[in-house]
């Protein structure tokens, strides 16, 4: 049976709820920063701040159009684009990243694909050994290593990246 648009945003959002939730568990014991890579209308942004305590969570985004119960302070907002923001956050940061989500696509696969490819060296640096990078996308990481994802998630809907130590 042929999978509806309808379907695959229903098996997107549980595979992303059912990788978020994994890790925010596997990196609790992490001090490190929490990383959103765009906000859109602020949905996981929300889901994070209700589950992740004593972390902060930076949004990266290019201009704030969210709910207003999803908006996160001024001072945790990095506003930009992300090809250049990146860059300017591993000076300020460093690898300090324990949680990484970006949900950066749109409907175009393959011009999701080229962004992926653009953005990987520039996500990869910023994430603390140990520390996961949840994605809606494939990414292309040379140290990041691929998990298997938790129970729940649907292949090809949501990707699970680890640092190892």
């Amino acid at each position: 049976m042929t999978m509806t648009r309808l379907d695959l945003f229903i098996a997107r959002m549980v595979s992303q709820r059912a990788c978020l939730d994994h890790a925010i568990a596997a990196t609790a014991h992490m001090a490190g920063p929490v990383f959103e890579l765009g906000l859109g209308n602020g949905r996981t942004y929300h889901h994070m701040r209700a589950r992740i305590s004593g972390r902060d969570i930076y949004v990266f985004e290019r201009a704030i159009a969210a709910h207003p119960d999803s908006t996160p302070p001024d001072d945790r907002v990095i506003l930009g684009d992300v090809r250049e923001t990146l860059v300017a956050a591993l000076d300020r940061f460093g690898a300090t990243a324990s949680l990484i989500h970006a949900d950066l696509g749109g409907h175009n696969l393959e011009k999701n694909d080229r962004f992926a490819k653009a953005i990987s060296p520039l996500v990869e640096p910023l994430l603390a050994p140990g520390g996961l990078m949840v994605s809606s996308d494939r990414m292309y990481f040379a140290g990041l290593v691929e998990q298997p994802l938790p129970e729940g998630a649907i292949e090809g809907r949501c990707f699970l990246y680890r640092r190892e130590a």
